[in-house]
């Protein structure tokens, strides 16, 4: 069940020696001096920690989940947040469980705040109970929507066309404490995970900057979130990539903008003896269109390789069929020409 630059500032009075047009640069306000346990795994949270680092709040440790293998090859890998926090000499656990020894060394640590961003797991209330301050998370929705762990991959599925940044007190719920600041940005229409993902960091951190300074010294009171309007994130999974021709062709362009590069989108193109698994690197949307009355029906038209949906249709661009190299759809028509007519499932 989560990816996020400057404290308030002030304008220092010009002296009798500065030219009428000359201006004075912002002066960052120091941090509060607190000691912060950080919580955190992917890259999004780890741009969070980099600006804790940035802003020199007491960092006196960083939590993040434990290594694990992956790939083929089942190499370990190690978190962004790992990465960084040894980069910059902090000291990091990695427990399996929140259990009596996860607290006893986070207790250890004496922290007057806990702050979270995507970090996988429901803090007990104990730990949350620990610091003067509580623990406060960093959420990339406007709770109460999408309550959960995949909230940017939810807002684009829905096709959404605004989302935004909370901060907010984490209590025992899954993300339903109360609202300490939130902030929205504009999802454009052809904006893509990364993009997306990228866009609400950069809004999440300039909020952790000027937002939680506020907050620790109570200039900032924390409001309860609506009773009305929750929702809860789906769990991406690699199946949710699997393409339903029969849905609408938005709703395929949407999951096509949520789920690249991971699962990324597939479907099967059923053949004689076999059927074959064609992953769908790069699409496009065209609106509105019916050239044919089967879902999934493969067609050639104005130079376009498309498949019929619901309402719409979906541009073919980049395919990659499996055990094969990745390629212009117009480079697979020339060693598959029966792909044209076809039905794809």
């Amino acid at each position: 069940m989560g990816l996020w630059t400057k404290f308030f500032s002030k304008k220092t009075a010009p002296s009798n020696s500065l030219k009428s047009n000359q201006t004075i640069a912002p002066q960052k306000a120091p941090a509060p001096q607190i000691k912060v346990v950080f919580m955190g795994t992917p890259p999004f949270a780890a741009d969070l920690l980099m600006t804790l680092i940035e802003d020199r709040y007491h960092i006196v440790g960083v939590v993040t989940k434990a290594d694990k293998p992956s790939g083929r090859k089942g190499e370990v890998t190690v978190s962004a947040v790992k990465k960084l926090a040894l980069e910059h000499s902090l000291p990091v656990l990695q427990p399996e469980k929140l259990d009596d020894t996860a607290f006893a060394q986070i207790k250890a640590l004496s922290p007057d705040i806990i702050i979270v961003a995507a970090y996988g797991k429901i803090l007990p209330k104990r730990f949350l109970e620990l610091p003067g301050f509580g623990a406060v998370n960093v959420h990339a929705s406007l709770l109460p929507l999408y309550r959960g762990s995949s909230p940017i991959h939810n807002a684009l599925i829905d096709g959404c066309e605004v989302t935004g940044i909370t901060l907010m007190e984490m209590d025992t719920g899954m993300d339903t404490g109360n609202i300490i600041s939130q902030k929205t940005v504009k999802i454009q229409p052809d904006e893509m995970l990364e993009q997306l993902t990228t866009k609400l960091t950069l809004l999440a951190k300039t909020m952790l900057s000027s937002d939680l300074p506020l907050y620790v010294k109570h200039q900032l009171p924390a409001t309860p979130q609506p009773t009305t309007g929750a929702t809860l994130c789906q769990l991406i999974e690699r199946s949710d990539g699997q393409v339903i021709w029969s849905s609408e062709a938005s709703r395929i362009y949407n999951q096509y903008r949520a789920l690249s590069p991971w699962p990324g989108l597939y479907t099967f193109w059923p053949q004689p003896n076999t059927t074959l698994r064609l992953k769908l690197h790069v699409i496009n949307l065209l609106p509105d269109r019916k050239l044919s009355p089967v879902h999934g029906m493969v067609l050639e038209h104005e130079g376009k390789i498309l498949v019929q949906a619901e309402r719409g249709m979906i541009v073919l661009e980049e395919i990659q069929l499996e055990g094969r190299n990745r390629m212009p759809v117009s480079e697979f028509i020339k060693g598959n020409p029966t792909f044209i007519g076809s039905t794809l499932k």
